[in-house]
């Protein structure tokens, strides 16, 4: 029986990699896509690869989806079919509604939901037919909840959730599930980058007193993408440290 093959969108980020650490563990062979020619890839290859991790890279730009094509075709040809798909891209471009540019409203939409049809688009097909898949979206605790200055992000990790609802029942017949998380206050590179005073704020919201870990989101994508989640689709995991419960 042939490994199973993971696609990670926005895989090199600090979200991204622990995502792909996670299902490498579970004896995956994982793929990293990144933008094309993003500078930084060589030397995240290397990095993981010192660690003991042999990952793939995959360049494409997720928002586009003529070049979501071509990477899923080149991946078929020279990897193999993708059985595992987490749709984790994304960018923030934060300022309140009456401020927000057409600009910035499109970007964040086409590269945070569009990206999600058209990668998803790409690769479902082919697990329907195979009997066999797992598509992992990665939304928000802003798009369960909304954010203030942050229309843009939370329309579309909002819009992530319906997508994901919908396509689950076209699916869970054919052995596919799909799922979303929403994850808080993640600690990653970005967040701790964060001015210290802002950071104690956010940590004192939180129930739990810390943020989460990118290895525990790492952990829930590789439950949702093991054999053992195959009764749970179209749903939404919230994982933000008690700080909104539904």
């Amino acid at each position: 029986m042939r490994k199973r093959i993971a696609l990670v969108t926005g895989g090199m980020g600090g979200l991204g990699t622990a995502i792909c650490k996670a299902l490498a563990d579970d004896g995956c062979v994982v793929i990293a896509n990144c933008l094309p020619g993003y500078a930084g890839k060589d030397e995240w290859l290397a990095k993981t690869r010192e660690v003991g991790y042999d990952f793939h890279a995959a360049e494409a730009d997720v928002s586009d989806f003529d070049d979501c094509a071509k990477m899923v075709d080149e991946i078929n040809e020279n990897i193999g079919a993708v059985d595992i798909l987490v749709n984790n891209a994304g960018i923030t471009r934060d300022s309140m509604f009456r401020k927000m540019s057409k600009g910035d409203w499109d970007a964040v939409l086409s590269v945070n939901l569009d990206s999600v049809f058209n990668v998803t688009h790409q690769c479902l097909p082919g697990m329907a037919e195979r009997g066999w898949g797992r598509v992992i979206n990665m939304s928000s605790l802003n798009g369960v909840k909304g954010q203030l200055g942050q229309a843009n992000y939370s329309a579309a990790k909002a819009g992530i959730l319906g997508f994901t609802k919908a396509i689950a029942q076209e699916v869970v017949k054919n052995g596919v599930t799909v799922n979303a998380i929403a994850p808080g206050y993640i600690a990653t590179d970005m967040v701790m980058a964060i001015r210290a005073e802002v950071r104690e704020q956010v940590v004192a919201s939180i129930p739990m007193g810390r943020f989460g870990k990118p290895e525990e989101i790492g952990h829930l994508v590789r439950y949702l993408a093991s054999d053992l989640a195959g009764f749970m689709t179209g749903a939404t995991l919230n994982i933000n440290g008690g700080l909104y419960m539904c």
